[in-house]
């Protein structure tokens, strides 16, 4: 299913939004992050992919590789540190605590008594655990009935207390809300509700080191156009929508690119919104294998971003992902493999699915010479599950890749 939005806009990047979010404040949260010794030093690889380029019949198709952010194995590494890192500093107003002495873990006994806990898919939580064990505080995980035993496992290793619930993620996440507030916890959630958005906006504001990156990694100054005519990006909650839209439309103003927000069709929120014009929830089951996605609440904050900016919403079947990931895994192509988890794969599906219907790509104009950037979020996140999809282990992918590199 595909919908234009009514309310996308091409303007200057409004005031009120700079105020909450900013290529400033960005550029602040990937200083600080450069310092975090669970990334990868430099930027992740923008890769170019002509023979799929050329089999969808678009003049140029990049990708944005996170699965290679760090040992995390996805994009999530930029939210949850910077998010944890804003709200320290916030707690702590007298101490005039340093941003890089927090993140190198020299207050951990002045942290050690604090909590902080939230509900995720499992990225987003094994980022905050992660962030949690170098900044020196506790975490609390809560998961809904959905989420892996190995993404469980891949949590716990970073020295997370796991909660289990029976329900889907949006009722973990008001488990992860009544747990705050009867054990004197902080929630570090990436979608906000009413009364919680400090940390959900930082959280989005980490995202936007994507968005820096892939502008320094084509040479683009202010005032010169946007390399790309189509950005892609993965739905949920609208987090990454709103981190990496906000930063090309405060960067290109009127002459930022068309961005299309793809989610899978059971998990529909961000599609809902836009149909009526406001936040709104999913109309499916909210169980889809792209974990990541698989939201049925739009946050709010990130929607006062995606309503004027997004101008597609579409949504894609379970089966469009795998097939993409298999495209990626770039086993009878020239191109570079990649290595693309389920929710990973979405921006490349929903291309996919648009290049192969004729009316779908006249209605989001993309053509013969389109260029065309989309996100791989993750990597294999759930080794077993890439595996079940894409009928090999992606270590065999990663050896496939690294020796296309050298050649």
């Amino acid at each position: 299913m595909l919908t234009k939005n009514p309310l996308a806009r091409r303007a200057s990047y409004p005031a009120e939004l700079r105020s909450i979010m900013s290529i400033e404040q960005a550029e602040r949260s990937r200083t600080w992050l450069s310092h975090w010794d669970q990334l990868t030093a430099g930027p992740t690889p923008l890769r170019e992919l002509p023979a799929l380029a050329a089999s969808l019949n678009i003049a140029r198709l990049s990708v944005k590789d996170e699965s290679v952010r760090s040992p995390l194995g996805s994009f999530k590494a930029l939210g949850a540190p910077i998010a944890l890192v804003r709200l320290i500093l916030r707690m702590f107003p007298e101490r005039n605590l340093d941003a890089l002495a927090l993140i190198d873990g020299k207050y951990a006994n002045l942290l050690k008594d604090f909590t902080v806990i939230s509900a995720t898919d499992g990225n987003h939580g094994r980022a905050l655990a992660a962030a949690a064990r170098s900044f020196g505080c506790q975490c609390v995980i809560v998961l809904h009935a959905n989420v892996s035993q190995e993404r469980e496992e891949a949590i716990a290793a970073y020295g997370a207390r796991i909660v289990r619930i029976a329900g889907n993620y949006d009722e973990s996440v008001a488990e992860a809300a009544r747990l705050a507030a009867e054990n004197n916890w902080t929630v570090v959630s990436d979608t906000s509700y009413e009364g919680y958005q400090d940390i959900p906006r930082d959280v989005m504001q980490g995202y936007g080191a994507i968005a820096a990156e892939i502008l320094a990694q084509g040479n683009v100054a202010p005032g010169q156009p946007c390399p790309y005519t189509h950005v892609l990006l993965q739905g949920g909650v609208g987090g990454l929508a709103a981190g990496i839209a906000s930063y090309f439309w405060e960067f290109f103003g009127e002459h930022r690119p068309t961005f299309i927000v793809v989610e899978p069709v059971q998990a529909d929120c961000l599609y809902q919104s836009a149909l009526q014009g406001r936040a709104a929830a999913a109309t499916g089951s909210v169980d889809s294998v792209m974990a990541g996605l698989a939201c049925g609440e739009t946050s709010p904050l990130a929607w006062r971003f995606l309503e004027n900016s997004v101008d597609v919403f579409m949504t894609i079947s379970d089966d469009d992902a795998v097939t993409a990931m298999h495209q990626l895994a770039g086993k009878q192509r020239d191109d570079v493999p990649v290595v693309a988890g389920e929710s990973g794969a979405a921006g490349m599906a929903g291309l996919a699915v648009l290049r192969a219907n004729e009316a779908l790509s006249a209605e989001t104009g993309l053509d013969a010479s389109s260029h065309v950037l989309v996100i791989n979020t993750e990597g294999a996140t759930a080794p077993s599950v890439y595996r079940q999809l894409v009928g090999e282990p992606h270590e065999s992918v990663l050896a496939r890749q690294a020796a296309w590199l050298a050649r």
